[in-house]
């Protein structure tokens, strides 16, 4: 997963003290409820919902055009409740997704347009395919990899996808 450098101008991003860069273009809801952790770059045209609960992205993320973040939901009789979405470290996100997971583990590849459904688990050096829809409370095991609509396991992520995210 060798990726091309990508040009930026400075007076595009934000970037904070810890290296985050964010992009002007985005939009952050509820900015006190997203944590950062460090050296993450989100592009324009984001929207990260972090006033329906607590947004936790690891280190070393990339957050690609036009992706939606938003935490997952679960209805009630008296109401709705929101859950926080952590988002692991080295996790790739390409364009135009929209993520409502609970949890997305460390070294995750997203591929574009991808839905991913409320509450799902994806556990570590999991990759989902472009264009993937994942239903609700789905859970990925580690070291898989999903392809299509019907979410079909093709296959398994080498040993070394660790390596390869980095």
């Amino acid at each position: 997963m060798e990726l091309s450098d990508v040009p930026y101008t400075r007076a595009d991003f934000i970037e904070t003290a810890s290296g985050n860069k964010v992009s002007r273009h985005s939009v952050l809801c509820g900015s006190q409820n997203i944590t950062l952790n460090g050296k993450t770059i989100i592009q324009r045209d984001c929207v990260i919902r972090g006033d329906l609960a607590n947004i936790g992205i690891g280190r070393h993320c990339v957050i690609d055009r036009g992706t939606v973040l938003r935490p997952s939901f679960k209805k009630f009789s008296k109401g709705v409740s929101f859950y926080p979405l952590h988002i692991g470290d080295h996790v790739f996100i390409e364009s135009d997704c929209v993520i409502s997971a609970g949890d997305i583990g460390s070294y995750c590849y997203i591929g574009r347009g991808a839905v991913i459904g409320r509450r799902c688990v994806i556990r570590e050096c999991s990759s989902i395919a472009e264009g993937c829809i994942v239903p609700p409370e789905t859970v990925i095991p580690p070291h898989t990899y999903f392809d299509g609509s019907t979410m079909v396991s093709v296959g398994d992520m080498p040993e070394c996808t660790k390596d390869l995210m980095i």
